[in-house]
């Protein structure tokens, strides 16, 4: 492998940037493990140098110069030593779970110091309860993602040998991460499964106290080959011997590690959550595949990426029911809703019908759009929009 590039963030960098100097405030920056947030805070940290600051305090908890920080007294002592306290100052705490009793810590930084707070985690128990107790209302958290198709071909451009449409078939088999590079295979190949296992034992095992790992990964592996399909916890009970309490831990174990996102069902006529059933999909498709051991069912990998991009543009997305039809997504932002259907082609007549039917019978009318791989596209009916699937991900509007 290369030597690892690195791309500007810039939709998190500025979202980060609009919350400087609010220190009553403190940025929780949340993510799977390995998708940048290290990056991002140290692009920030050089904008912030750039601007004139100069008082900034980073630590890495995963690095072993943070060994001798063991828990929050250490944390607080840290602060007392390495504080230059006559003026503002950045801090910069990156992993930060790994101190128990850090949110103290995090309270107390506001009261004793003139402080501006960062931190970053690779796990959603980062905002349990107990946060919440100490710093309520006083945080915004931040959900970083994987690299977008944008971000990656600015890192990995299209050239003479890589055309954007292979460019966009790397993206979708090797996925986003942005360590991985897409030209040099066995080492993606191992480099995900080792971020893979790193997420089950770190994240996921050692907050559950898990000690059979396997039947962690034989979840992991049902939801990444069902894909985008209904399930439920029973079903995944079912399938995989264990209970459905267990079940309902595990996935919400995965869920915390930013591995594995949910869709709930939402009743598109009787405008309501169906809660029994949902849908999951991979934080990264490349991840997905590793795990599988299969590039296969490019379908599913498709749909899973545009779920993705929709996160990143910030809906909330369910995956809509009504009556025995199904719609890949409804995303919603404030009082914005979309349709989305995802095909491979819909140039196969029959394909076209169905996914057309299911959006036509949506009851109201707000924009529906077919994403599909096809390069030449007929216009559906009744103001259906179908759109090549490559132009949606980079930014082209759709309506």
């Amino acid at each position: 492998m290369g030597p690892h590039q690195s791309v500007l963030r810039n939709d998190y960098l500025n979202h980060l940037w609009s919350w400087k100097d609010h220190t009553n405030v403190i940025k929780i920056i949340t993510g799977m493990r390995r998708c940048g947030k290290s990056t991002l805070i140290m692009q920030y940290i050089e904008k912030l140098r750039e601007s004139g600051v100069e008082n900034i305090v980073y630590i890495n908890f995963e690095s072993k110069t943070a060994d001798k920080i063991v828990d929050y007294k250490d944390l607080n002592d840290y602060f007392e030593k390495n504080i230059d306290s006559s003026n503002r100052v950045y801090i910069f705490l990156d992993e930060v779970q790994r101190v128990p009793g850090w949110e103290r810590t995090l309270n107390s930084l506001s009261v004793d110091y003139d402080a501006d707070v960062y931190v970053t985690g690779s796990n959603a128990y980062l905002l349990s309860s107990e946060l919440s107790t100490y710093l309520s209302g006083r945080y915004v958290e931040i959900k970083m993602l994987p690299l977008s198709f944008r971000e990656y071909i600015e890192l990995h451009p299209a050239n003479s040998e890589n055309s954007i449409e292979k460019r966009f078939q790397d993206y979708l088999e090797k996925g986003a991460i942005p360590l991985i590079d897409p030209d040099d295979e066995v080492h993606t190949d191992e480099l995900l499964q080792g971020i893979y296992s790193t997420i089950l034992r770190k994240d996921v095992s050692y907050h559950l106290e898990i000690v059979d790992v396997r039947a962690l990964d034989e979840i992991v592996m049902f939801l990444m080959s069902n894909t985008g399909n209904v399930t439920s916890s029973s079903a995944i009970a079912k399938e995989t011997s264990l209970s459905p309490a267990t079940v309902k831990r595990y996935l919400q174990g995965l869920e915390d590690a930013f591995l594995i996102y949910k869709a709930y069902r939402y009743d598109v006529r009787g405008k309501r959550m169906l809660k029994t059933t949902e849908k999951y999909y991979a934080a990264d498709t490349g991840m997905r595949n590793v795990i599988l051991h299969s590039t296969g069912d490019l379908g599913r990998v498709l749909e899973n990426a545009v779920f993705l991009e929709l996160l990143r543009r910030g809906y909330s997305v369910t995956s809509g029911s009504h009556y025995d039809r199904e719609i890949d997504f409804v995303a919603t932002k404030g009082k914005e809703v979309r349709y989305y259907q995802v095909a491979l082609t819909i140039l196969d007549e029959n394909t076209s019908n169905r996914e057309v039917r299911s959006l036509e019978f949506v009851p109201d009318n707000y924009p529906k759009t077919i994403l599909t791989l096809d390069r030449i596209i007929s216009t559906p009916p009744n103001g259906i929009v179908a759109m090549n699937v490559m132009d949606w991900i980079l930014g082209k509007q759709e309506l």
